[in-house]
């Protein structure tokens, strides 16, 4: 009876929430080109004069300010294509910000961008963005902007000009790479939203108004908008690979190393099927990531494991639908399980299939892959299938998901609901079940220990008071094997908020945003306080687009079992408080040479930390971009007379000719592992999804350690050079 009524007040609740949409303007409806379009970025076409400009407002850094800089923007479609052209003018001309032409790299410019919500749930959009360079960056947005997938491209067409005047540009999407549902007149309703950034003077305008405590990107603030006549185009797209190359690797024995050479000569398919404008298959054969940039090196400063986000565009490619996040870092799907040893070794992907996109009014995904057995490992399948669509109001979401693994004799089952409701005005309440089933379990189970439970109650804005309060728990027997899971068994009850000032009056400030936490983590098992935080802080952005804060934390730990920092410092088992002092200090992004500092000091564990991050970043022109990262950590814990100087460095050197031609080499030393990795990749796209890369990889052994027998590991652990060249097949 108590669950009947709590339900009913939620389906109240959220009706209110829906009756806050009456009244909303009828779609816009966009202007049908009237003549033939060149995209060539001079904007010189009759067919852009017949059609009106989009109003604009001044989003940054004062909302409904006079813009400094004249804008004008107009969009319309054809059968084929969606079209947008944007004229930038520039009171001073030479401070337009071109810092790159490397692909999908927006780095301070002056920039752009169209984002398209196809289906119109206010969920997901797809983002489409230009620089006055002509380079493109394409990203997919989903959760209502809460998640950015920057690794999909799709096929696409721009175009810009600089001249004294500012720069303009030219935009031609086909209308199968948005997909939409139509109706039986062919009549389509997306929602859109408009931007033009001025990157020197942190100056945004946008389409339709938005107030900046929103984020500009999220689907459910865009504009709808009405095209007609539409019919939808299903392109298939066939894209094989060929690779070559050369490995090398340096294999312990008995007494030594042994070194392994090899070639490797590969041949793979991908192939992508639209089976209606809003249902897309993908199967893929033989699958490679030769061209995918290596993982970011971490240090691993705590008892618990570090996560690696997904950067293969085979899992990052609609993503969004299979994300079911929980708290603590818990995942119930987790995409690095696929391919990838516990070791991040690659391990052989047979083939498989997924299918994205949307039946109705659900959001659909769909994923099947084989690996193959390798070594001693047994070959293995993963299966996940998800289901979401609106309840209640546009603005609300309820969905399922499951995933199965099969692995030799090894069985694991995956189960989840989740619901995101937004209740009235900003406020919203999530709640997510999920629970797991393997074969090799060891005695009886409950459904509570075998289950993960979370609630959330947010207010979700950039103005005022923002919150949220999270109660959650995991069970002992709760092990998805697709999944990823920091720690176990546990219940935390988590809150933060902050509080948003906007000093629109002030000339360095925009916004300034008092705020605290407090979370506490609990063993199940006894009951203790495992884990906890308390902070409060101050942070700021300023109206040039820089920012910062400064936070004091106090930190409380319980460890049952001892581990050692840096590979020399031994934390034993015991209960520990400490605090620390966080100063974060960030550069406009529009600088060419800019940096970030975050610097910490104070009390760790029964020691002390100090520690300093620093990430420079210089663009010495269009062509050229010199970045890194180095991080020091220094432990020191005298009552055991032992200490840990942790060091990690990034070197990133990214080089681009034009829009075609570009190369990247990163360099990472890790002083835990004494290790110093190479990944060098070079790249020419002939044509969208046709390209040519040159890949080098090598990891060498900074230390050279002694081994039994007096010898000496070799330099070079493993080293590959590779050739990989794909092309995609299709009509657009």
């Amino acid at each position: 009876m108590v669950f009947a009524r709590t339900l009913a007040a939620l389906l109240l609740l959220a009706g209110l929430g829906s009756a806050r949409l009456i009244g909303q303007p009828a779609p816009l409806p966009l202007a049908r080109v009237t003549g033939p379009i060149t995209i060539d970025g001079t904007l010189d076409d009759p067919a852009w004069r017949a059609i009106e400009p989009l109003p604009l407002t001044t989003y940054a850094p004062v909302f409904r300010a006079a813009p400094t800089q004249r804008t004008e923007i107009r969009v319309g479609y054809d059968d084929d294509y969606f079209y947008a052209a944007g004229w930038f003018y520039d009171s001073d001309p030479s401070g337009i910000r071109i810092n790159s032409l490397y692909r999908d790299r927006w780095n301070g410019d002056d920039a752009f961008a169209i984002y398209l919500d196809p289906f119109n749930d206010n969920q997901n959009s797809k983002w489409f963005g230009t620089t006055p360079g002509g380079i493109r960056f394409d990203q997919l947005v989903s959760d209502d902007g809460a998640t950015l997938n920057e690794s999909w491209d799709t096929f696409w067409t721009s175009k810009t000009t600089v001249t004294e005047e500012g720069w303009f540009a030219e935009v031609r999407i086909p209308l199968s790479s948005i997909g939409f549902r139509a109706g039986e007149d062919g009549s389509v309703v997306m929602g859109l939203t408009v931007t033009r950034l001025v990157s020197r003077l942190g100056e945004r305008v946008t389409f339709p108004e938005i107030d900046p405590k929103f984020e500009f990107r999220r689907p459910s603030l865009a504009r709808d908008v009405m095209l007609s006549g539409l019919r939808a185009r299903t392109p298939l797209y066939v894209t094989p690979y060929l690779l070559g190359g050369a490995t090398r690797k340096a294999v312990a024995t008995t007494p030594g190393f042994q070194v392994d050479n090899a070639t490797a000569r590969e041949v793979g398919l991908d192939v992508r099927y639209p089976l209606s404008s809003t249902l897309t298959l993908d199967l893929t054969a033989n699958t490679d990531f030769a061209q995918v940039e290596a993982d970011e090196q971490q240090v691993n400063l705590d008892r618990f494991p570090l996560f690696y986000p997904e950067r293969r565009r085979l899992f990052q490619e609609g993503s969004g639908i299979f994300d079911f996040s929980g708290s603590g870092g818990t995942r119930l799907f987790h995409s690095r399980r696929i391919g990838l040893a516990a070791d991040f070794t690659p391990v052989r992907i047979l083939g498989g299939g997924r299918l994205v996109g949307r039946i109705g009014q659900w959001d659909v995904g769909m994923l099947a892959m084989q690996t193959q057995a390798q070594n001693q490992a047994p070959g293995e399948h993963f299966d996940v299938v998800r289901f979401r669509r609106p309840v209640f109001n546009p603005h609300s979401t309820a969905g399922v998901m499951a995933t199965t693994y099969f692995g030799g004799n090894r069985r694991n089952l995956g189960l989840g609901a989740d619901g995101s409701f937004r209740v009235r005005g900003d406020n919203y309440l999530t709640l997510k079940w999920a629970a797991s089933a393997d074969n090799e379990e060891t005695g009886p189970i409950s459904l509570v220990d075998r289950s993960q439970f979370d609630l959330r109650w947010e207010r979700r804005t950039g103005r005022g008071l923002q919150y949220n309060a999270t109660l959650a728990r995991s069970g002992s027997g709760y092990r998805p094997e697709l999944g990823f899971q920091p720690r176990r068994d546990f219940t935390t009850a988590n809150f933060a908020a902050n509080y948003f000032i906007f000093t629109d009056g002030h000339s360095f400030f925009r916004r300034i945003f008092p705020g605290a936490i407090a979370f506490n983590t609990f063993r199940n098992g006894d009951g203790a306080l495992e884990s906890a935080q308390y902070a409060v802080w101050v942070q700021w952005d300023t109206k040039s687009g820089g920012g910062g804060w400064i936070e004091p934390k106090v930190f409380h730990e319980n460890v049952l079992t001892p581990f050692t920092l840096g590979g020399t410092a031994d934390i034993p088992a015991g209960k520990y408080t400490f605090a620390d002092l966080q100063l974060v200090l960030t550069m406009p992004t529009g600088a060419r040479l800019r940096t970030s500092v975050d610097a910490r000091a104070g009390s760790y564990f029964d020691g002390t930390r100090a520690q300093v991050l620093v990430s420079p970043t210089w663009n010495v022109s269009r062509h050229l971009e010199v970045g890194g990262e180095y991080q020091a950590s220094i432990l020191r814990f005298p009552t055991r007379n032992q200490a840990a100087n942790i060091h990690l460095a990034r070197l990133r050197v990214r080089v681009a000719g034009n829009a075609r031609t570009s190369g990247n080499a990163f360099v990472q030393y890790n002083s835990t592992t004494d290790r110093l990795d190479v990944n060098v990749r070079l790249r020419y796209a002939f044509a969208e999804g046709t390209d040519l890369w040159l890949v080098y990889n090598e990891g060498l052994d900074t230390e050279r350690s002694l081994e039994p027998g007096g010898l000496v590991s070799p330099r070079s652990l493993a080293r590959a050079l590779l050739v990989k060249l794909t092309y995609t097949l299709g009509s657009r």
